[in-house]
């Protein structure tokens, strides 16, 4: 069972179309810097802590502005996500989600607003611009996955990894996403299309600090392994289902 996150005593967010959630775990380095500058855009902001065991919770429980939720053990970047995002539906139509570490721009969030359809409902991705820079296995897995989404029942995209993300609200929370870390990220966008739910791509900057530097949790092998069965179940579950094979085939 799922332990209940952990209210703390900051602000909660207002009324809004739009919250950010911001997932973060053992970010004690990057975290402040980043809600400090996302915070400038005057939206809602929800930080999910999952379980952190360095100075993160310190650092966040000494930020102003923000609605503080807590796992009391690490669940994983997708499980974070559900709870920022359960917690962002009660508020608001769409949620704005970004990384921790640093890497995404929260300048480009007008951007991303601005290419959310005037009808219909849809997944806008930060399609992250300067990727030259980015390890070898950051690039290699985009590739892996984004060919992987599209076997999976999603139309063609090119950054399937990409954390930088607006997500439409509450029907996002209803598709039955079984993965609970990194490989959230990529079954939902294949069960969103299998519901009509597409996604649209958007240009974004992108911050690659040099090796080290960058507090990255991805684990290539372990989590290439983990990308493989998630793959096949959605692979599977597609051939079996000709209503989905239709939609998407």
């Amino acid at each position: 069972m799922t332990p209940t996150p952990i209210p703390q005593n900051v602000a909660q967010p207002s009324p809004s179309p739009y919250a950010v959630v911001i997932p973060v775990y053992n970010h004690a380095a990057t975290v402040t810097a980043v809600i400090q500058k996302t915070l400038k855009q005057n939206l809602p902001v929800i930080v999910v802590d999952d379980g952190s065991t360095d100075d993160t919770l310190k650092n966040l429980r000494s930020l102003q502005g923000i609605c503080l939720l807590c796992h009391n053990h690490n669940q994983g970047k997708g499980a974070a996500l559900i709870t920022g995002m359960t917690e962002a539906a009660k508020t608001a139509e769409w949620a704005v989600c970004l990384d921790a570490d640093g890497q995404h721009d929260p300048d480009d969030i007008p951007v991303l607003l601005r290419s959310i359809p005037e009808s219909g409902r849809a997944i806008i991705i930060g399609n992250r611009k300067g990727m030259e820079n980015a390890p070898w296995t950051s690039r290699f897995g985009r590739k892996f996955s984004n060919f992987w989404v599209w076997v999976s029942g999603a139309a063609p995209l090119a950054d399937t990894q990409s954390g930088f993300r607006v997500y439409p609200l509450p029907e996002i929370l209803y598709l039955d996403v079984k993965a609970r870390r990194y490989q959230y990220e990529l079954e939902v966008l294949a069960r969103a299309a299998w519901q009509g739910i597409g996604a649209v791509e958007v240009p974004v900057t992108v911050d690659y600090a040099p090796d080290g530097a960058r507090i990255s949790h991805f684990r290539p092998w372990r989590d290439f392994v983990r990308n493989t069965g998630t793959f096949a179940r959605l692979i599977t579950r597609r051939v079996f289902s000709p209503t989905l094979w239709y939609r998407k085939g």
